[in-house]
């Protein structure tokens, strides 16, 4: 199904040409229909499938076709004023959608794409209020009284707090990825957010998956909602071909690291770390060594990553070495491979960092450095994903330690895939299916994450900034509810 054939308004049908785009994905198709009607949505849709237009399309949609109020709008006025000299107090920017989202990289992004969907559509504004942007900046940012409003839920508190937010004029409230802000902390926030907002308003609501916490939340806030699932997070990404190394210390990973790289396949590359000393050091060595490469991290000034990311889009960054706040906010086609310098501390997160590759159709590459005492946590990865990772080897830099056996019996109910079904790459010529049984000494296993400070270290840093508002200790807000 083209765009033209979902009722669009022309200037948006203009835009999405003007940007190569045509067809419109599962998520899209099902999806904007429904926010057309005014229904409040649920949709869980993996990540990459499109759900950023597919809320954001409808939106601009309702705010071009109203009718336009007689008289001056409350912005006209308020210039009117200035023209004449007269000193007004601060009004309160009261936006006509709201859209939240857990980090600042995704937050960035949706404000991006809505520039683009309405880029003839010049009354139609939308700004991001986020953290890490300087105060007086969001000031001025929302003195222009913006249709769209896109933040993240802490520094919107604040702000709300501080009166320069009224959403009495609230039409729409969308809530992408969800469980993320769960997952983060955030539930209080949100439950205060919403309880601002008009219940008259649309709502629409993202997620990974619809159940436990967030299809609690989510049938709080909406009513008779359409209920769309396209794809959940445990997508085999079958466009992604995936494997895995055993690494037998910290040399030996970094000496592969560099090897993976040096793979003239590679178009870009995001190196993902448990921790933002790790991201800083690691992507100084490879700086050093000669790649172009660069660190994204919770620690950066907005700024910072902002210029970090620009430089990612326009190509001149081939190495992005990066937290788990990169892993739901970069939507960068030109990403072809994912190196898992560390795992994921959950196999949702490894889920969502190897769908920064293989987007827009394309076919993408997803590589794991494991330590042998790793191997449970492979483990859960395929019980989650319900799909074998194989296991490799680089000719000259095999792991002296045999790989944990993997070949007894599977428990978990999955088909595995097919011998050489996955496309190689990174430089790989020996496909060796787990190698042979560990033997005595065949690792240790620890719960403790591994990584470029020896095999031992503190648990991995948030690399959110709305993260440094909650504590792990906070988790407890999630159950009971």
């Amino acid at each position: 199904m083209n765009f033209a054939e979902l009722n669009l308004h022309a200037a948006i049908l203009k835009a999405l040409t003007d940007a190569g785009y045509t067809e419109a994905t599962t998520v899209q198709q099902q999806a904007i229909p429904a926010a057309l009607e005014g229904r409040d949505l649920m949709v869980s849709s993996q990540t990459g499938s499109g759900k950023t237009a597919a809320f954001m399309l409808p939106a601009i949609h309702r705010l071009a076709s109203a009718p336009k109020p007689a008289g001056k709008t409350p912005n006209q006025q308020r210039q009117s004023a200035m023209a004449r000299g007269h000193h007004q107090r601060y009004q309160p920017a009261q936006p006509k959608m709201l859209v939240l989202a857990p980090t600042r990289e995704l937050a960035m992004q949706v404000t991006s794409a809505t520039e683009k969907y309405g880029a003839h559509l010049r009354f139609i504004k939308a700004v991001a209020i986020l953290g890490g942007m300087p105060y007086a900046k969001q000031m001025q940012l929302l003195a222009r009284n913006p249709q769209i409003l896109v933040a993240t839920p802490g520094r919107l508190i604040d702000h709300m707090e501080s009166g320069k937010i009224d959403f009495s004029q609230l039409e729409m409230l969308v809530l992408d990825e969800a469980d993320r802000m769960l997952d983060m902390g955030f539930i209080e926030d949100i439950e205060r957010i919403v309880a601002a907002t008009p219940a008259s308003r649309q709502t629409m609501l993202f997620s990974a998956t619809l159940d436990g916490m967030v299809g609690e939340m989510a049938s709080r806030i909406t009513r008779d909602p359409q209920v769309i699932r396209i794809a959940g997070a445990t997508s085999k990404h079958e466009n992604i071909a995936q494997r895995l190394h055993f690494v037998d210390d910290l040399s030996h990973k970094n000496r592969l690291l560099d090897h993976l790289l040096r793979d003239t396949a590679i178009d870009q590359c995001v190196v993902f770390t448990a921790t933002k000393r790790d991201a800083d050091v690691i992507a100084e060595r490879l700086h050093l060594a000669g790649f172009a490469a660069a660190a994204l991290h919770g620690d950066m000034h907005q700024g910072a990553r902002n210029r970090t990311l620009r430089a990612v889009r326009n190509g001149d960054v081939r190495v992005l070495v990066a937290t788990d706040v990169a892993a739901r906010g970069i939507d960068v086609p030109s990403i072809s491979h994912v190196i898992n310098y560390d795992l994921p501390k959950s196999p949702e997160d490894y889920v969502h960092r190897i769908g920064r590759t293989g987007r827009a159709g394309r076919n993408g590459q997803a590589v794991s450095l494991v330590n042998h005492g790793e191997h449970f946590n492979v483990r859960n990865i395929e019980r989650f994903t319900k799909q074998q990772i194989p296991v490799e080897t680089v000719p000259g830099h095999e792991p002296k330690r045999a790989a944990p056996s993997f070949n007894k019996p599977r428990k978990a109910p999955w088909s595995p895939n097919k011998p050489g079904s996955n496309a190689r790459g990174f430089n790989e010529r020996n496909d060796s299916r787990y190698g042979k049984p560990a033997g005595a000494g065949g690792g240790k296993t620890h719960n403790r994450t591994t990584g470029a400070t020896g095999y031992t270290r503190e648990a991995p840093a948030r690399g959110n900034d709305n993260q440094q508002r909650r504590s792990a200790g906070q988790r407890h807000q999630f159950g009971g509810r």
